[in-house]
């Protein structure tokens, strides 16, 4: 999988690869770039006390990685026919994991901006939904899976909690502009951020939103500094993702003295090149919360 996944997002296309996966009749989809392998099942071991939803570990040449059952995690009937099923391998959040899938079909290229936002009308799955995309007179959804595994395992996301690691910190007047889709996400940075004195944020659901609104100022010949300080954007956002958003800010110069930070479940070292060729001023993998707001404090003194 990973010999197929090019130069996407390298140079700030807006363009995506996705692995269209089944459960049941229902279609969803996954971000290639999080794909490290598409496996057939394998006999799993059982974990005492587990969340329901995992089914177990599997060793992958010398990993012990976790088995989710996104069926269970869904709250979708189990497979009709189990021997037929795929196992997923991902790697995000700086974390292996497989997620158990029904069939997986083919790989789709498409543009962040075809994928629309979802709406409030998906059998109780809006909140695990990232994106929507219109497809052959049907709609294939993309999941959430940071949710997926933060809902099996709270700790593996953003807590505000980590933030007292770095002691007392004095309020601070500086203005943040953030760019991130999930609203379990914008909620958390929304309180850690408060937590670490940057108590002056301003969220956008995705990277066109966040640009159009940076780009009134320069229009209207206003420095951009004066307004904000700082720009954190996430790279997976439907209609615009993080590199473009980045690469939009660096090639105008008006925004582009603005600071970007990258702060993404995508974050490893074989993608990291992606975000320096866009202009990144730094890339800090989720959940990494101390290291982001160490670098905010870098940036924005």
């Amino acid at each position: 999988m990973q010999s197929d996944q090019g130069i996407l997002l390298e140079s700030g296309t807006n363009e995506l690869e996705i692995v269209e996966f089944s459960i049941g009749n229902n279609r969803f989809g996954i971000n290639v770039i999080k794909v490290k392998e598409i496996l057939n099942p394998s006999p799993v071991t059982k974990v005492p006390h587990s969340h329901s939803s995992v089914e177990g570990i599997i060793e992958i040449r010398g990993d012990v990685v976790p088995v989710v059952d996104v069926a269970h995690a869904l709250g979708f009937d189990p497979s009709d026919h189990p021997k037929q099923d795929k196992f997923i391998l991902a790697e995000f959040n700086q974390t292996k994991i497989v997620f158990h899938v029904h069939t997986v079909t083919q790989i789709h290229r498409i543009s962040w901006e075809s994928i629309e936002k979802p709406g409030k009308m998906y059998q109780g799955l809006e909140t695990q939904i990232t994106g929507v995309i219109k497809k052959d007179d049907d709609m294939l959804l993309l999941l959430d899976f940071e949710k997926v595994v933060a809902d099996i395992n709270p700790e593996s996301s953003v807590h505000a909690k980590q933030i007292q690691t770095l002691g007392e910190r004095e309020r601070s007047n500086k203005k943040i502009l953030i760019a991130e889709d999930s609203g379990l996400l914008r909620s958390l940075l929304q309180e850690t951020l408060e937590e670490a004195g940057y108590g002056q944020t301003v969220f956008f659901e995705d990277g066109k939103e966040a640009f159009e609104h940076l780009i009134t100022f320069s229009d209207e010949g206003k420095d951009i500094l004066e307004e904000y300080q700082l720009v954190i954007t996430d790279i997976e956002m439907p209609r615009m993702d993080g590199h473009h958003l980045t690469k939009l800010i660096k090639d105008n110069t008006e925004l582009q003295k603005l600071p970007v930070l990258i702060f993404s479940s995508l974050i490893t070292s074989d993608l990291k090149h992606k975000g320096e060729i866009v202009g990144a001023d730094a890339q800090i993998s989720k959940p990494e919360i101390v290291d982001l707001i160490q670098t905010i404090d870098h940036f924005i003194k």
